[in-house]
């Protein structure tokens, strides 16, 4: 494994912020996501951990805390930028934002998630301010969901958003690039791998992604059309963000190399709906091309052909991109399966939890209800497997058996 961040180095005597870890049995309708609906079940949180779920019926007399509604694993945003605030102009907001307004924009919006549910983000870059948010929660000096962070984003120099990455041109400067996002304590690394061309010499692409696998990362790529996906997915990427139009070829590639999409239709969904879109300064033209391509099937079928064929999907919302907020939780889902990339809602809800939790290599921890996993979970009023806005009525977040909203 890489050296810690220096950080790691600093010991911390006294939090600011430490939540008790909570004893607690909490009662009512159980969705495991681990192939089970208990209707009228019990989920045991002690020590930081799922001691115990079953059902009600099997617990002694006197020992539920009532809490009623639908218990399930906390929710995973895999694809977020915590610094931005869904304001349009992200390059001015990237240029020049004081960094301290950056922190207080994530700090916000970490709460933000919290109270939608959300108990980890893994968030994909905004300079590398996301390292000191994983600092920040790491070390109790402000509330936030579990972090999983790429540091800067990793570009070609003048590329694709180059104005919120770390520009890089050659092979060894992209080695230089990785070395630099590993020290600061980045969990994976995040390159840009197209927009309207391919970006990336082949030398620099696989430099940049021999790099991180020598570090012991996993590296995923800002892929949008069939032949960036097939490129990064030949050459060894561990994940395609986005995704777009595939061929029946590409999608055989990334099968064969059991690799997961985390695609983010809350841009498209949000833009499209005036009311929204005009309070984050969505020009007119904007909203009427969003409305455009939401209606239009065809735009998605290449993911949906992905999907079917057993690709993974995975949730992901592209949060604080235009009119993104971060607790848009319910609109993405219920998109993923107008458009059948999730066949039904309890599929999208696996897209949000254990799906998300395997992208992030945390399936042995979190993303179910099962004994001896971390207590990462929450309490919903309605049925979100019946009605995915359901999701927009959470109760309780818990992570790691601590009650961080409710």
């Amino acid at each position: 494994m890489p050296e810690p961040a220096a950080w790691h180095y600093q010991k911390i005597t006294k939090p600011m912020f430490d939540p008790p870890v909570e004893d607690r049995i909490l009662a009512g309708r159980v969705l495991t996501m681990a192939g089970e609906v208990i209707e009228d079940g019990f989920v045991h949180i002690a020590d930081g951990t799922i001691a115990a779920v079953g059902r009600r019926a099997d617990l002694p007399p006197g020992t539920v805390t009532e809490t009623g509604g639908t218990i399930m694993p906390g929710m995973i945003n895999s694809h977020a930028h915590l610094n931005w605030d869904g304001i349009h102009d992200l390059a001015r907001q990237s240029m020049d934002d004081p960094r301290p307004i950056s922190a207080f924009k994530a700090a916000g919006n970490m709460l933000k998630s919290l109270r939608a549910g959300i108990t980890m983000v893994r968030d994909l870059g905004f300079h590398d301010m996301n390292l000191f948010s994983k600092q920040a929660v790491a070390q109790g000096i402000f509330p936030g969901p579990r972090l999983k962070v790429s540091g800067a984003a990793i570009i070609q120099t003048g590329g694709h958003t180059y104005w919120v990455c770390r520009e890089a041109s050659g092979a060894d400067e992209m080695r230089r690039a990785v070395r630099e996002q590993v020290k600061g304590g980045a969990d994976l690394i995040k390159i840009m791998a197209c927009h309207d061309t391919l970006e990336f010499t082949d030398e620099e692409l696989h430099a940049v992604i021999d790099e991180a696998h020598r570090n012991n990362l996993p590296i995923t790529a800002h892929a949008t059309y069939d032949a960036c996906i097939r490129r990064v997915a030949e050459f060894g990427i561990d994940c395609i963000e986005h995704g777009g139009s595939m061929s029946q070829e590409t999608i055989r590639v990334l099968l064969d190399r059991k690799l997961p999409v985390v695609t983010t239709f809350a841009p498209l969904v949000q833009q499209s709906q005036p009311d929204i879109a005009r309070s984050f300064g969505i020009p007119e033209w904007k909203i009427a091309e969003r409305q455009k391509a939401v209606a239009d099937p065809g735009r998605f079928e290449g993911l949906k052909n992905a999907a079917s064929a057993g690709v993974p999907i995975v949730f992901g919302t592209d949060a604080g991109s235009p009119a993104v907020e971060h607790d848009v939780v319910a609109p993405e889902l219920d998109f993923m399966v107008r458009i059948g990339v999730c066949p039904d809602a309890m599929d999208a809800l696996a897209a949000i939890t254990i799906r998300a939790a395997r992208v992030s290599r945390m399936d042995d921890r979190i993303g179910t209800l099962e004994a001896g996993k971390d207590a990462d979970l929450i309490v919903v009023d309605g049925k979100p497997d019946e009605d995915l806005f359901a999701l927009e009525r959470v109760r309780m977040t818990y992570v790691a058996g601590r009650r961080m909203h409710g």
